[in-house]
């Protein structure tokens, strides 16, 4: 593997957006929190967004990035920081929502025809989503793109950059938490992501048995195994909160039901 990326670099391209997040994340909830005829914005988004920037920042920044040039299982805890358990705390952020909120009026309809637009649609629809997911670590994992992109510092930034990108439109394609103006039922989101979890699992077991380029085979089964059982605890959250989800969509229904009866 390589070591003589220029970390101080890379540090600075992914830490100043890591920054930036923050900072305006906050600068939004003050702003939200000033008006009194607003309702105050959560304290647990704010605490979601944080670690997601947190967790996700730590595989492109800092001991956990430069130790995952030389170790595939370190590679893989970035992994799952970056494109799985980081995502999933930005989304649970709802930073759209926050932003619809203290946007001006006009500023707030411009930002929801993109948000309606073809292109968001198409983006943001589980399919692609997945394929864009799940689909890009085979791309990475079974050719040379994982070796190469060791030694091409421009494909090692776009690389990470696709992960969590990806990992990011997947989560929301699957939970709703902020507007959503292309909608899919609970059924199809469940069958994608089905097929999403059975992708996820057979790479895994894929690189147990045939690791990537380079990669000692001890250090494959450990970041085999890791992305096996991490991957599937962060399904099990995404699992949880989309059926809790269709049962409150249900619930009132089943009332009416049961009162008409």
């Amino acid at each position: 593997m390589l070591h003589d990326f220029p970390f101080p670099f890379t540090d600075v391209l992914f830490g100043i957006p890591a920054v930036l997040a923050i900072v305006l994340y906050l600068a939004g909830v003050f702003k939200n929190n000033r008006h009194a005829s607003r309702r105050q914005w959560p304290w647990i988004r704010t605490m979601f967004w944080f670690f997601g920037v947190l967790l996700s920042a730590s595989a492109v920044i800092g001991p956990i990035a430069e130790a995952s040039h030389g170790n595939f299982t370190v590679h893989m805890m970035g992994h799952l920081f970056l494109g799985m358990l980081g995502p999933l705390l930005l989304a649970l952020a709802a930073p759209m929502t926050l932003l619809l909120r203290v946007l001006s009026v006009h500023h707030a309809r411009q930002l929801c025809r993109l948000l309606k637009s073809r292109l968001s649609k198409f983006y943001t629809h589980p399919v692609t989503a997945t394929f864009l997911n799940i689909g890009g670590l085979w791309l990475l994992y079974t050719t040379d793109l994982y070796m190469t992109m060791h030694h091409q510092l421009w494909l090692h930034v776009l690389v990470h950059i696709h992960v969590f990108v990806a990992g990011y439109l997947f989560t929301i394609s699957l939970l709703y938490i902020d507007p959503v103006f292309h909608r899919f039922s609970y059924i199809y989101r469940t069958l994608v992501f089905i097929v999403a979890l059975a992708g996820h699992g057979i790479l895994s077991k894929y690189i147990y048995a045939y690791p990537p380029e380079g990669v000692p085979l001890d250090q494959a089964r450990t970041g085999a195994m890791l992305m096996y059982y991490g991957g599937d605890a962060v399904d099990l959250v995404i699992i949880i909160l989309l059926f809790k989800k269709w049962f409150q969509a249900t619930r009132p229904r089943t009332r009416a039901v049961s009162v008409t009866a």
